[in-house]
């Protein structure tokens, strides 16, 4: 049996993690926000680890992807950088590898001959859509343990979070 033929709750539940670090004099805040890291953690490394195994493929690639499928008509890279939350070399260096392996390509734009447009290939689609099925499979079977309920729940108060946070993030005194 391998690591993929485990349901995700058994190996997560024996990995160690940032949440180990935390005392009992550690405040309720500090606990919490140590649980979050661990658990997308957790996830995110899962993920990483079918993508390279299954697909032979990284997150990043796969989330430039996921971007591209949503734009028909393609992306400008800076529009991509934003988006991505990555830096335009990040951009420019997985967009390099996909175009290598016919996934994507580029055009100039008219109005603008030191900008491109980056989309899908038919094969970078193909691609996606077959990876983007699994990942969605990996997804759900980590969640079902979650009643629908306590996802609905979790889901409204991240939600909170999120929007607390962006609030915070916007207050000069308090983000810097």
């Amino acid at each position: 049996m391998n690591m993929h033929d485990v349901p995700f709750t058994a190996t997560l539940a024996d990995a160690p993690d940032l949440e180990s670090r935390v005392v009992s004099s550690d405040h309720q805040d500090i606990r919490l926000w140590l649980r979050l890291l661990s658990c997308t953690t957790f996830i995110e490394n899962e993920i990483r680890s079918r993508l390279r195994s299954e697909f032979q493929t990284t997150l990043p690639r796969f989330d430039l992807m996921a971007q591209l499928q949503h734009e028909a008509g393609g992306m400008k890279m800076s529009d991509l950088s934003r988006r991505m939350m990555v830096t335009n070399g990040n951009i420019t260096g997985i967009a390099d590898q996909l175009e290598k392996d016919g996934l994507v390509e580029r055009t100039k734009l008219d109005t603008d001959r030191r900008s491109s447009l980056i989309r899908l290939t038919p094969k970078g689609r193909k691609l996606y859509q077959k990876i983007s099925q699994a990942h969605e499979s990996w997804i759900r079977t980590l969640f079902a343990s979650l009643s629908k309920n306590s996802h609905q729940k979790l889901y409204e108060q991240l939600g909170e979070l999120k929007t607390m946070a962006r609030l915070f993030s916007h207050i000069p005194e308090m983000a810097s």
